[in-house]
C-alpha cells in the first residue's frame, strides 16, 4: 500500500475541531439520555416503594384517616408507575420521563397531605407535616432532575406545604412560622445543592469528552506516526522496516499453517549510471515510476511490495509453486521494460530501464527466516552476473549455491575453546558532561584463518543452533571480569537474545556469574532488541522480572524498528530506551526531526532514560544536546575497542568537545 508523506504530515499536524458551546449542550443531552432514563426509572420505583411503606406511619399517627391516606398513596403510586412504564415502552424522551416523575412526586405529596389533614389528631398532624420536606429533598437530591424541573417541583411542593400550613386552624402561629421557615430553608438549601450537582455533572461530562478527544488525537497521531515510520519517503511504498514485519508474518504463516510464499528481490539495472548521467532528481523520478509500475503489476497477486534500499525493491507473495514465482517475476520484468524509460548510458545493447530479479521460494520447514532472504539475494546476484535484465530462481541443487552458515555453525562450536570469539566495547557518554557513563559490549567472531565474520551472519546461526546460550554466558562472564570487576566503566551493557531469556535457568546463571566476579547487579545492563522475533510470553516476562530482582538494568534497544515497542513500554519498566540510529540519521529533513522529537516526547513521558545511537558528527551531538537527550553512542563519541584500550585511558576522559556545546544549554 502506498502512502504519500504529504498526507501523513497533514494527519500529524491536524487537530480535530472542538464542538461549540451549543453543540456541547446538545451532545451532553444526547449522551445523558439513556442514563437519565435508567436512573429516573429506578429512582421512581424506589420512591414509590418508600411512599407506600409510610402507610404504616399513617396508621400510627393518623389512624382515623389512615384508610384514606393509604388509598391515596396506592392510587398515586400505581398511577405513577403505570404511566412511567408506558413511557418507557413508547420510548418517550428522558425529559418527558423526568417531567412525569417530578409531577408524580408533587401529586404524591398533595394527595397524602390533603387526606391526612382531615384527621382529628391535630397535634400529631402538625408534626407529621414536617415530612413534607422529604418530597422536596427527593426532587432536588434523590432524582437527577435538571435544575429547572427540580426548581419548579420544589416551589410547587413548598407552596402546597405553606398554603396547607397556614390554612390548618389547629396550630399556633409561632409553630406555623417555625415550620414555614424550616420548609423555606429546605427549599433554599436543597435547590442550591441541586444546582451545584447539575453543574458538576456537566463538568464531569466535559472532562470525559476532552479525555476522549485527547485519546482519539493520540491514537490518530500514533497511527500516522506508524505509517510515517513504515513508509519510504521517496516512493511512498512500505520501507524495509515494514517489509521485515510482513516477511515475519509470512514466515510464521508458513511455519504454522504451511502457507507457501515467495520472496522477489528486484534491482534496477545500472541505476548508478542513470543517476550520474540524468541527475539525482531524474533518478528519484525513475524510482518513483518503477515503484508505481511494480505496484500495479503485483496487484492481481495480492502481494506486498516495499523499497528495500537504494534501487532495490522486494516483493512478498503467497504462491503455491516455484513456477508461479517465476511467472510473477517475468510479469514484473515485462512491466518495467514496457515503461520504455530511456537509459542511454547502458553498455549492454539495451537503451531502456530494466530490472534484474532474484526469487526464492519456501522449501525446508526447519529453515530460518533469514535463509529465504539470503537465497533471494544469491539468486539476484546470479541474475546480475548473467547479464541483467532477467530473472533467476534460487536452486538448492545448483553447486554454485553454497551456504556458509554450516561453516559458521561449525566454528561456533569451537569458538570459545579456540579463542575465536572476543569482545569489544563502545563507549556510552553523558550528553551534558561528556563523561563515560557506560559501555556496550559487542561480540566479534573470526574464522580459523583470521577472517572476521559479521555479527549479522553469525548471531542468527548461533540462535538457530543454540550456541547463543553458551556464547551468552561467556559474554556476561567476560564483561563482568574485564570491565566491571576492574572498574573500567561504571556500567556495561550486553545484548541478550530472546533464546537466552526463554532458556530455563538463565537468570540463575547470571546471578552465579555476578557472585563469582563480585560485581553488583546494578552495574550490568541487558539490552533487549525491539524485534518481531521477540514474543512477550510469560517465560520472558518472568525472566526479566528475575533479572531486575538481581538489580540488573533492562534496556530497550533499537526502539522504533518494530511495532511491539509501545506494548513493551507498558509491560516492562525499562531503565533506558535506546532510539534506533535510523531516526537520528533522518534528521537532515524537518519531518525526520519532528518524528524523532515525537518519539523522544513519548519515551520521556514514560519516565525512561533516553539513549540515542548512531551519533557520528558534531552536528548530531549538538542536536542531541538541544533535545536534552541523556546519553549518546556512536563513532563520534567513541568507537568499539578492546578492554585493554579502556585500561590505558582514564574512565572520565572526554574525547568530545563538550564545551563547544555550552551555548546550546540555554
Amino acid at each position: 500500500m502506498r502512502h504519500t508523506l504529504a498526507d501523513v504530515e497533514i494527519e500529524l499536524q491536524h487537530e480535530p475541531p472542538r464542538p461549540a458551546s451549543a453543540e456541547l449542550r446538545t451532545l451532553y443531552r444526547e449522551e445523558s439520555e439513556a442514563p437519565r432514563k435508567r436512573a429516573t426509572r429506578q429512582g421512581l420505583w424506589i420512591a414509590v416503594a418508600a411512599y407506600l411503606l409510610y402507610s404504616l406511619t399513617d396508621m400510627l399517627v393518623v389512624p382515623d384517616v389512615a384508610v384514606y391516606t393509604i388509598a391515596a398513596r396506592f392510587v398515586v403510586g400505581i398511577l405513577a408507575l403505570t404511566t412511567l412504564e408506558t413511557q418507557i415502552r413508547t420510548k418517550a424522551s428522558a425529559d418527558a420521563i423526568d417531567a412525569w416523575s417530578a409531577t408524580a412526586v408533587v401529586f404524591a405529596y398533595a394527595g397524602w397531605l390533603y387526606t391526612a389533614q382531615m384527621t382529628a389528631h391535630s397535634q400529631a398532624i402538625s408534626y407529621y407535616m414536617v415530612f413534607g420536606a422529604i418530597f422536596m429533598m427527593s426532587v432536588n437530591l434523590f432524582f437527577s432532575f435538571q435544575f429547572r424541573l427540580a426548581l419548579v417541583a420544589s416551589v410547587t411542593i413548598m407552596l402546597i406545604f405553606l398554603s396547607s400550613l397556614y390554612a390548618f386552624p389547629a396550630m399556633a402561629d409561632l409553630q406555623k412560622l417555625t415550620l414555614g421557615a424550616f420548609c423555606v430553608s429546605c427549599f433554599v438549601f436543597t435547590s442550591y445543592v441541586n444546582f451545584k450537582l447539575n453543574k458538576e455533572r456537566y463538568k464531569v461530562f466535559l472532562n470525559a469528552l476532552e479525555a476522549r478527544f485527547q485519546q482519539k488525537e493520540a491514537t490518530e497521531r500514533g497511527k500516522a506516526l506508524l505509517r510515517l515510520s513504515n513508509t519510504d519517503p521517496l516512493t511512498g511504498l512500505e520501507n524495509r522496516r515494514c517489509v521485515d514485519q510482513r516477511l515475519r508474518a509470512c514466515w510464521e504463516g508458513w511455519q504454522k499453517y504451511g502457507r507457501n510464499f515467495a520472496v522477489l528481490l528486484i534491482d534496477v539495472d545500472f541505476f548508478k549510471h542513470y543517476n550520474d548521467f540524468y541527475g539525482h532528481q531524474e533518478g528519484d523520478r525513475c524510482l518513483i515510476l518503477v515503484a508505481n509500475a511494480l505496484s500495479d503489476a503485483i496487484e492481481p497477486y495480492n502481494a506486498t511490495i516495499g523499497r528495500y534500499g537504494g534501487e532495490e525493491f522486494i516483493v512478498l507473495a503467497r504462491l503455491e509453486t516455484r513456477e508461479e514465482a517465476g511467472k510473477l517475476a517475468e510479469i514484473i520484468c515485462r512491466t518495467v521494460r514496457a515503461m520504455d524509460l530511456p537509459h542511454g548510458q547502458r553498455r549492454d545493447g539495451t537503451s531502456v530501464v530494466t530490472v534484474s530479479i532474484g526469487a526464492s521460494f519456501t522449501r525446508n520447514a526447519g529453515s530460518k527466516l533469514e535463509k529465504i532472504i539470503h537465497e533471494a539475494d544469491r539468486a539476484l546476484y546470479a541474475a546480475k552476473a548473467s547479464g541483467r535484465n532477467g530473472i533467476k530462481l534460487f536452486d538448492p541443487n545448483d553447486p554454485h549455491s553454497s551456504d556458509d552458515s554450516e561453516n559458521i555453525a561449525a566454528i561456533l562450536k569451537i569458538a570459545i575453546e579456540q579463542d575465536l570469539v572476543s569482545m569489544v566495547y563502545q563507549p556510552i557518554r553523558n550528553v551534558v558532561s561528556g563523561r563515560l557513563d557506560a559501555a556496550e559490549a559487542l561480540m566479534r567472531l573470526k574464522m580459523l584463518d583470521g577472517t572476521p565474520v559479521p555479527p549479522s551472519l553469525f548471531i542468527p546461526v548461533a540462535e538457530r543452533t543454540g550456541a547463543i546460550l553458551e556464547l551468552g554466558r561467556w559474554a556476561v562472564r567476560t564483561v563482568c571480569r574485564d570491565m566491571l570487576a576492574s572498574n573500567l566503566v561504571p556500567v556495561a551493557s550486553v545484548n541478550v537474545s530472546p533464546i537466552q531469556l526463554k532458556a530455563p535457568g538463565f537468570s540463575a546463571s547470571v546471578a552465579a556469574i555476578l557472585g563469582e566476579t563480585g560485581v553488583a547487579g546494578g552495574r550490568l545492563a541487558f539490552e533487549i532488541t525491539e524485534g518481531l522475533e521477540m514474543e512477550m510470553d510469560s517465560d520472558i516476562l518472568r525472566c526479566i522480572s528475575d533479572l531486575k530482582m538481581l538489580g540488573i538494568r533492562i534496556w530497550l534497544d533499537d526502539f522504533g524498528t518494530g511495532f511491539a515497542g509501545l506494548s513493551w513500554l507498558r509491560l516492562i519498566d525499562f531503565d533506558t530506551v535506546k532510539i534506533d540510529r535510523s531516526f537520528l540519521h533522518d534528521c537532515g529533513e524537518e519531518r525526520g526531526k519532528a518524528m524523532l522529537q515525537d518519539i523522544i516526547g513519548l519515551i520521556r513521558n514514560r519516565g525512561h532514560k533516553i539513549l540515542v545511537e548512531g551519533v557520528e558528527t558534531e552536528a548530531q551531538l549538538a542536536l542531541m544536546h538541544k533535545f536534552r537527550i541523556d546519553q549518546v553512542q556512536g563513532y563520534y563519541v567513541g568507537r568499539p575497542e578492546p578492554s585493554e584500550r579502556f585500561r590505558a585511558s582514564p574512565a572520565d576522559k572526554t574525547p568530545v568537545n563538550v564545551r563547544a556545546l555550552t551555548p546550546l544549554r540555554r
